[in-house]
This record gives structure tokens, C-alpha cells and sequence, in this order.
């Protein structure tokens, strides 16, 4: 025997109703499970393997390419500073001391991927996804260095004038490498956006930004070769050093807004048209106190939706979960987290209850 309960007698009885929807829509994260992830449990009708967490798993696209990228910047260290010591081109040395910058970027990118992707925990409930942003902003940090001294080392040889030798050999070597950067770049973006991993996505930049730096280096020292106008070297390094300074403020404004958990307008926008949907379609009677979030691949949105106050809670309960099930599809290369609160249409506060901002209400 089953027995239905209006929604404004449980509302006053039990206070508060929220539904919890956890972890629908899995991201391409969820195919790389640890070995005792088999146990699952079929309450409700789903498998609870997703609570096990994501894990780099040996065949991971994700590791595969930090990996990489941690070998071919060793390579390019390398591979520079060896081209400066037969050279003596400060432009040279100006893309080793980005390389530099790199190595170490490169390190703390790889511990912030593996960081980044551990399951929720006691003390993370929300996981630990945005430590993505203290890497890309380490990251732009680090290349704002690099500049800085590139500048520097520039326009000391500018003044005295630069020792140049072996350019031909150096040109070679900067040549190959430049070609190897382009190929690694690209795959780090691709690899970072497929896998919503602002982790790969920004070392891929800095990469792009070491190619860039290593063409215009290569552009330059090529010109002196040439010409046999010495300057053009820490005239190029200087103009280099100006390019890749525009990629660290991007990247340390994209850790700053991250942090600060800025949204995304065109997001509001999309969660606010489905909401306003079911409210003309009479499936929910209104909503409000919308909020959301986003940290890599990881989505949490939160609304109060209001029915009328003699709807029985089961239907009410059920309109609620075919709401959220059209704001998940909104977003298929997410993991979203979606969270109701239910209330009768019209109802009242405890006194001294006050109604906290609701910054996203349409005006």
C-alpha cells in the first residue's frame, strides 16, 4: 500500500527537501577506473562505480602526453644551451631560459594532473579539480620570468654589442627543435580540450609559446647570418621576449578567474532557458536562487524550484528529476552535479529567516 503525501504537508513537516543528483553524464575520465572499482550497487537503478573516482591509468591519453612532454623538454634544454654554447646568441639563450622555465613548469603540471583528477574525499568534497589553476597560474608565472630575463639579457648584448659564431650549426639545431615543439603543442592542446584538462590545455600553450619563441629566434639568428648584422640578435630576443609575455597574462588571468569562480555567461544563459522551459510548460510553477560552477571537467548547478503547494511530493520529486536531465544534456562533456530544492509555490520563512542573494534571478 503506498501512501502520497501533499507537497505543502511535507514541506512543513520536514523543513527542507533537496534532491541530490550526483555524477550523471560521466566524462571521458570515467573509463579509467582502479582495480577494485567492480563493486557497485544498483539502488535506484544505477551503478555507483562512478564514487570509486577517476584514476590515471596506463594507457591514458592524459599521461601519455605529460609524459611526453616532460621528455621533450629535457630535449630542448638540452638541445638549446648546446646551441648557445657554439653560438653565443643571446637570442639563443633567451629561448634555453624559457626552455628553463619549462622544465620546471612541465613538473609542476604533471603532479597538478594527478592531483587534480583524485576522487572527492572527506576534506575535498568537491573534489580536487582546482588546483588545475594554481598550476596554470604557476605556469604564466614562470613564463613572466622567463620574459622578464630575456629582456634583460638582451639589452645588455644590444649595449655591448654580441659575440656571434657558428650560426649555421645553431640555426640547425633550433630548426629540428622548433619542429618537434610544434607537433608536441598541438597534441597537448588536443589532448587538454578533448579531456576538459586545463592541466595539458595550458602546457600545451606554454609549448606553443616555446615554439614561437624558438621560429622567432630562428627568424632572427637566420636574419644575422645573413647580414651580418649583429644587432638583429638581441633585437629579436627582445621581441620575443614581448610575444610570450602576453601568454602569461593570459594564463595567470585564466587562474584568476578560475579561482575566483567566475562564470560563464553563455552558461547562465543556457541553464536559465531550460529552467524558464518547464516553467511555461507548467512542469515546475518557477525557480529561483541559480547558482553554478565549473572546475575542469566537473559541473555543480543548484536551483530552488517551486510546484503547486497540492502536488503530491512523489510527482513533484519526479517532474524535478526530468528538469535536471535536460540541464545535464546541456552540457555532454561534463561530469554535472545537479542539486534541487523543492518548495511549494507559495509558502512561508520561519521568522528571522533571511533569503540569501540570488545573483543569476533574470531581471
Amino acid at each position: 500500500m503506498s501512501i502520497s503525501v501533499p507537497f505543502n504537508t511535507f514541506f512543513e513537516r520536514a523543513g527542507v527537501f533537496a534532491v541530490d543528483f550526483h555524477q550523471k553524464n560521466l566524462s571521458p575520465y570515467h573509463s579509467f577506473w582502479g582495480p577494485d572499482s567492480a563493486a557497485s550497487d544498483t539502488r535506484h537503478g544505477e551503478s555507483l562505480l562512478h564514487q570509486r573516482g577517476p584514476v590515471l591509468m596506463r594507457n591514458d591519453p592524459r599521461k601519455i602526453a605529460m609524459v611526453a612532454s616532460l621528455l621533450v623538454s629535457i630535449l630542448m634544454l638540452a638541445g638549446k644551451m648546446t646551441a648557445y654554447l657554439i653560438t653565443g646568441s643571446a637570442a639563443i639563450l633567451s629561448d634555453a631560459l624559457e626552455s628553463v622555465v619549462h622544465l620546471f613548469a612541465t613538473g609542476f603540471a604533471g603532479f597538478s594532473l594527478w592531483y587534480a583528477i583524485r576522487p572527492a574525499d572527506k576534506e575535498h568534497p568537491y573534489g580536487h579539480g582546482k588546483i588545475a589553476y594554481f598550476s596554470s597560474g604557476f605556469e604564466g608565472a614562470l613564463i613572466l620570468f622567463a620574459a622578464v630575463t630575456i629582456l634583460y639579457t638582451a639589452a645588455v648584448d644590444l649595449i655591448a654589442g654580441p659575440e656571434l659564431e657558428n650560426l649555421s650549426i645553431g640555426l640547425m639545431i633550433t630548426a629540428a627543435l622548433t619542429a618537434i615543439n610544434l607537433g608536441l603543442g598541438l597534441s597537448l592542446v588536443y589532448v587538454g580540450k578533448r579531456h576538459n584538462s586545463l592541466v595539458l590545455a595550458s602546457n600545451g600553450q606554454h609549448v606553443l609559446t616555446d615554439m614561437w619563441t624558438s621560429l622567432g629566434v630562428l627568424l632572427g639568428v637566420g636574419l644575422v647570418w645573413f647580414t651580418d648584422i649583429v644587432w638583429l640578435d638581441p633585437a629579436v630576443a627582445i621581441l620575443v621576449a614581448l610575444n610570450i609575455l602576453w601568454t602569461a597574462f593570459r594564463l595567470m588571468r585564466r587562474s584568476v578567474e578560475g579561482l575566483m569562480e567566475a562564470v560563464d555567461a553563455d552558461d547562465t544563459a543556457a541553464i536559465l532557458r531550460e529552467l524558464e522551459r518547464a516553467v511555461a510548460t507548467d512542469e515546475i510553477s518557477g525557480f529561483h536562487q541559480l547558482r553554478h560552477r565549473h572546475v575542469n571537467d566537473q559541473r555543480w548547478v543548484e536551483y530552488h524550484l517551486l510546484f503547486p503547494a497540492d502536488l503530491h511530493i512523489t510527482d513533484a520529486h519526479m517532474r524535478s528529476h526530468a528538469v535536471e536531465n535536460r540541464v545535464i544534456a546541456l552540457f555532454p562533456q561534463d561530469e554535472v552535479h545537479v542539486t534541487a530544492h523543492l518548495e511549494p509555490r507559495e509558502h512561508a520563512h520561519p521568522e528571522g529567516y533571511q533569503e540569501s542573494q540570488d545573483p543569476l534571478q533574470k531581471q
